[in-house]
């Protein structure tokens, strides 16, 4: 069956679809939910729903090698159509569901993360939740710039008066309302294509979601959440950071360099194909050496050469060529982490994900150049994954169904985009219909 037809023969079997209405049990809602990582090495798509006692269940997993996505965009929309089509046409037969719209890391358009100050006047009487709404409302504004969206808006935390530290200010009386909220946006024009991309597909945008926030929900524990961590997702095309504190997203950040980058250095270091620089690179990568490194010499076939004429390279010319280039990566890391303006709120605990965080060495390498304490994450938390997708390279997408099941969503029971008139997805395409 080609990549094609196998989401198209999907709708023609009897499916249950997705409901437009999904129930909520002690704050977290039930599902089924479609979620979808688009990368630059991979696209997977995981079904999934909350039991009754909140734990996730996968109901249906797929993934395909990307096509047509550089960098986390979109660059040719046939071949990464045939990429979708066949990931979530996989899932979808495994979980017996036609999926409607999806949950999608955000990782396209240069994503940026602000934070904002905003006051509101009270006049002594109880905040309520329009006056959250309000504050959230007057953000976006605050945030809007020319050809970017506002991807979101999030409360991190309210003084009521003198009084500050307030999680949750409804009901408090108060003269002034003061809000810090996080504003994560992105650049329209990548959006569009993205939205583009998922139609052709027939699928729609249930929510866009930054996609080191999503690794995070995945692979940081309650305790980290809270005390102030940050998580490094390092991914095929860029590397991306996510600052948590007090249970909140506090900044997010990306890198434009991430494993493919790695590889591409060896394939030019080596005169070998990329395909041949990747299974070096999986087989025998690493950014630490040892003294037996010079003896160990690896076959390399030449581009352009005959089958026969492979060339014997040394293990330490590997690790010469992958050692500069993750340094590079987590100085970058590093800047951003300062520049960020964080403080004692970020943690001294970094945990690191995504694909290219399995090399050997780079727990020890990243401790060293982020001068902080230092774990490998992995996904955890979720009934009936497979074991492929256990890894690390899988965090991004078990932690976009925990947001679409309610992790990581700031006052769930206030519906912010009430004043949109149609929610989410309708507001950014009306948005960047008029604005682009």
């Amino acid at each position: 069956m080609n990549d094609m037809s196998r989401r198209t023969q999907a709708s023609d079997r009897v499916v249950r679809p997705l409901p437009d209405e999904t129930l909520r049990v002690r704050g977290v809602r039930s599902g089924p939910f479609g979620v979808l990582d688009i990368g630059s090495t991979k696209i997977a798509c995981l079904i999934g729903r909350a039991e009754s006692d909140g734990r996730l269940r996968a109901l249906g997993f797929g993934w395909q090698k990307s096509r047509g996505i550089k960098s986390g965009g979109i660059v040719d929309l046939d071949e990464a159509e045939k990429a979708i089509r066949a990931a979530v046409g996989t899932a979808e037969e495994q979980a017996d569901i036609r999926l409607k719209s999806v949950y999608v890391n955000l990782s396209c358009g240069q994503p940026e993360s602000r934070l904002f100050n905003v006051q509101w006047p009270v006049d002594g009487r109880a905040v309520t939740a329009d006056d959250i709404k309000r504050v959230v409302r007057e953000a976006r504004l605050r945030a809007m710039s020319e050809g970017r969206a506002t991807i979101h808006v999030l409360p991190l935390n309210f003084s009521t008066d003198e009084t500050v530290g307030v999680s949750d200010p409804r009901g408090l009386f108060c003269d002034t309302l003061t809000a810090q909220l996080h504003v994560v946006d992105a650049g329209n024009t990548a959006l569009r294509t993205l939205s583009a991309c998922l139609s052709r597909c027939e699928l729609d945008i249930a929510a866009l979601v930054s996609a080191p926030m999503a690794a995070g929900l995945a692979s940081l524990v309650d305790d980290e959440r809270e005390l102030g961590a940050t998580v490094v997702d390092m991914g095929g095309g860029t590397t991306s950071l996510a600052v948590f504190g007090e249970g909140q997203l506090l900044h997010t950040a990306h890198v434009p360099i991430g494993g493919i980058h790695v590889t591409n250095d060896i394939a030019r270091g080596f005169s070998t194909s990329v395909a041949h620089a990747e299974r070096l690179k999986a087989l025998y990568g690493n950014c630490q050496g040892s003294p037996d490194d010079e003896r160990e010499l690896l076959p390399v076939p030449q581009v352009g050469e005959a089958e026969h004429q492979i060339a014997k390279i040394p293990r330490s010319m590997l690790i010469s060529i992958i050692r500069p280039r993750l340094e590079e990566i987590f100085e970058m890391v590093k800047d951003r982490m300062d520049t960020a303006g964080l403080g004692s709120a970020a943690g001294s605990r970094v945990v690191l994900t995504g694909g290219a965080s399995q090399l050997g060495g780079v727990r020890e390498l990243a401790a060293q150049i982020l001068e902080r304490n230092v774990r490998l994450g992995r996904p955890g938390g979720l009934i009936g994954l497979p074991d492929s997708a256990t890894s690390a390279n899988f965090a991004t997408l078990v932690g976009l169904l925990a947001f679409a099941s309610g992790d990581g969503q700031t006052m769930q029971d206030i519906n912010f985009e009430t004043e949109r008139n149609g929610g989410w997805l309708r507001g950014v395409v009306d948005f960047l219909k008029n604005r682009v």
